[in-house]
């Protein structure tokens, strides 16, 4: 794919009329300027982008006719929140488009001298973007051209995006910026909402990373090339929105978070803590009559005491949505570990993706196991109906369950999607202990292969991960059931898991997962613990 160049400066005239007057940001195949009208005496946000090929009148007709009719329905959808497209053109060798005015700085320039971003500003815009992404794909419109580029972040009021109506106008898979397309963008194939979902993580893991995930290597082609067949860099630095950046950034598009689960995951970082974040601070506005204000976003806070919760919490919304038997909620703490979120049976938002081949039966590979201890799966304890231990008390879900608890624990993170749910419970604050129960009606018939296929290929990403031994074939309450047992994070703060999963038939299924510190697993509180879940777990 080659592009045409077009050599403009400041001070330049286009079309007559719009004489540029400064950058206001840059990406491949793409410079927006600060403008003038110098007929209507108007500021104006000029953005000049280099399309594929030859632009032939035909080409110049259908992109243009597409922006403005694109630009027309979107602003009319999201008023105030996508920039109006008020003239459209070509000129140098390029397509030009004209907006009013966007009081406010494009994501990408406020990268360059703001980077990485706070978990609160990183979820708040990325919130902001998919309420617009929601108004267009609810009428049937994918922008297809998603990139730091094309989102302004105001001082004052939501994100403004610009770029609607560019995707499909050429024959080329990806206009600008392609180092944020698809893998089936990438391939060439038919796009769809999905496609914005995955650039909205990209985007997402940008500002938390300070780096795209897949860089830009030149020529588009190569960076698509990249986008569709190296593997994602881990992130290392999104917190609470680890799960979320990889939900989003599944290659499969069928397997990708839907809108409702990140809407929900999202709306956790931002009301768990409220507290822990600063307010928004002006940047120095441009010099010049026409300057638009450069907003630097919200003041680089770190999180303090809350980042343990809002991984809990983050972590349930985004995985309650998981088809089979989902991972279950980590422990909190930056040892906990995490997992990508599976297939959402909900909204798929790419009917045009291929679909996954069946999973393998293949047994698990012994090399990505530790040598179980010596402590056996925890044994049985007192009946559901019997004596409590001292220290317990039994707690009614009302979701549909019951369990015995010890006295000073209580529920850390609900999650509900699609009539699946997630509770988890714990002492909460920096203790790591907890234990996550999961109800789903999505479960496969093979809860071995549930665990191997659909949750440790997610656990294998984490920090420290192994497993012990092998996924364990078993029965419960009469019941198909699995156990697997594993290890992850570092150091002091290395945890241990047991899950155990049952099926209930017909679809339905219940996780039990308890974690506590690798080095006090084998403590008489905890492995108490462990047997008195176990032994008065009773669905109702």
């Amino acid at each position: 794919m080659t592009m045409v160049k077009a050599h403009v400066s400041a001070q330049q005239s286009v079309a007559g009329r719009y004489r540029l007057l400064e950058v206001a940001g840059r990406e491949p195949n793409r410079i927006s300027w600060y403008a003038e009208d110098v007929r209507a005496e108007r500021p104006r946000l000029v953005t000049q982008t280099l399309l594929p090929g030859a632009l032939t009148d035909d080409v110049v007709r259908r992109t243009t006719s597409r922006v403005l009719r694109t630009s027309e329905v979107m602003g009319a959808l999201r008023p105030g929140r996508v920039a109006m497209v008020i003239d459209a053109f070509e000129e140098a060798g390029a397509l030009w488009t004209v907006t009013e005015p966007v009081d406010g700085t494009p994501l990408a320039e406020l990268l360059l001298r703001q980077s990485p971003l706070d978990f609160a500003q990183a979820a708040r815009i990325t919130l902001e973007v998919l309420d617009v992404l929601d108004g267009a794909h609810g009428e049937g419109y994918t922008h297809g051209e998603l990139s730091p580029g094309q989102i302004f972040v105001r001082d004052r009021g939501p994100v403004v995006l610009t770029g609607f109506g560019l995707a499909g106008a050429t024959l080329a898979p990806r206009v600008t910026a392609p180092s944020y397309a698809s893998p089936e963008q990438a391939r060439d194939e038919r796009i769809g909402p999905a496609a914005d979902l995955w650039a909205l993580g990209a985007i997402l893991y940008t500002m938390l990373e300070g780096r795209p995930p897949f860089r830009d290597r030149g020529r588009a082609d190569a960076t698509l090339k990249g986008v569709d067949r190296l593997p994602l860099r881990t992130p290392l630095r999104a917190g609470p929105l680890t799960q979320v950046v990889q939900g989003l950034l599944r290659k499969n598009s069928r397997e990708r978070l839907s809108r409702s689960v990140l809407r929900q995951a999202l709306t956790r970082v931002l009301d768990d803590e409220p507290d822990a974040f600063g307010p928004p601070v002006t940047a120095p506005r441009p010099r010049g009559a026409f300057g638009a204000a450069r907003a630097s976003g919200w003041s680089r806070t770190t999180m303090i005491g809350g980042t343990a919760l809002a991984v809990v919490t983050v972590s349930v919304a985004v995985l309650v949505a998981t088809q089979g038997l989902p991972d279950v909620g980590s422990s909190a703490g930056p040892a906990a570990s995490a997992t990508t979120a599976a297939p959402d049976p909900g909204d798929r938002t790419d009917r045009n993706a291929p679909t996954a081949p069946p999973s393998s039966a293949s047994p698990p590979s012994a090399t990505r196991s530790v040598p179980p201890s010596r402590t056996a799966p925890p044994p049985s304890a007192p009946a559901s109906g019997g004596v409590l231990p001292a220290g317990f008390r039994r707690y009614t879900a009302p979701e549909g369950f019951s369990v015995a608890l010890p006295d000073d624990w209580k529920r850390i993170g609900t999650a509900r999607d699609d009539g699946a749910y997630r509770v988890t419970f714990g002492p909460g604050g920096d203790d790591p202990r907890t234990l996550a129960v999961t109800y789903s009606t999505k479960a496969g018939p093979d809860p071995v292969a549930i665990w191997r296929d659909d949750v440790e290929p997610g656990l294998e990403r984490q920090e420290g991960y192994r497993r012990i031994g092998s996924i364990r074939s078993t029965s419960y309450q009469g019941h198909p059931a699995a156990d697997m047992e594993w290890l992850t994070g570092t150091g002091a703060g290395r945890v241990r898991t047991f899950g155990r999963g049952f099926l209930l038939g017909g679809g339905r299924s219940f996780s039990l997962r308890v974690t506590a510190l690798a080095a006090a697993w084998d403590d008489a509180a905890n492995a108490l613990a462990r047997r008195t879940f176990l032994a008065t777990f009773a669905p109702i």
